[in-house]
């Protein structure tokens, strides 16, 4: 199959069968970019931070990376688009043809079945990333044998988790996510050089 069709034909289908959001997106983007051999573990978790550190759903930011990187900017308009259009599709029809969708019964027992599969995919999608990042294996069944603790990725997480705990106790509000980006980011600059 030809490479731009490949890459927006698996951007269309993401965007098409993937919930909650862009963190529930991550886990699918993950299995589909791994499977085709468009990335590697270590490339997909530098992606997700470049994504969630950049403006922009983090979903739409991860296709753009990948079809980049796959495709040059051809693959990066194509990922885009076959990313938002399903989703772009389903609201243009809802909001022209249904406006009380959501006040179905049948509509809120759907989207009441599918919060725990979406609240599954982003505390596995976490998990993996934590195994990656910090363990440095991609799985527990990788982890017999090739167990790497990454003392420099647990100090950030702590110090992360420290400074979020003391913001919270002494602002009486959370910290930004921004504002933890940038301390994260500081860190790898100092800790990593």
């Amino acid at each position: 199959m030809n490479l731009y069709l490949d890459i927006f034909l698996t951007f269309l289908k993401i965007g098409a069968f993937s919930f909650g959001g862009g963190y529930g997106m991550i886990a699918v983007i993950r299995d589909s970019c791994l499977s085709k051999g468009w990335l590697t573990e270590e490339e997909l978790i530098n992606f997700i931070a470049v994504a969630e550190s950049t403006p922009g759903p983090i979903a739409v930011n991860m296709a753009t990376f990948v079809g980049s990187s796959r495709a040059g900017v051809l693959g990066s308009l194509l990922a885009t688009v076959g990313v938002v259009l399903p989703s772009f599709i389903i609201i243009l029809i809802v909001a022209a043809l249904i406006k009380n969708l959501l006040k179905l019964a049948g509509v809120q027992a759907a989207l009441e079945g599918v919060r725990p599969v979406v609240i599954g995919l982003i505390i596995a999608t976490g998990f993996t990333m934590t195994l990656k990042v910090i363990f440095n294996v991609s799985s527990l069944i990788s982890a017999v044998g090739s167990f790497r603790f990454d003392l420099r990725s647990a100090g950030i997480l702590f110090m992360l988790i420290l400074v979020a705990v003391i913001w919270k106790k002494f602002k009486k509000k959370s910290i930004s996510p921004i504002l933890l980006i940038f301390i994260s980011a500081v860190c790898g600059v100092i800790f990593y050089k």
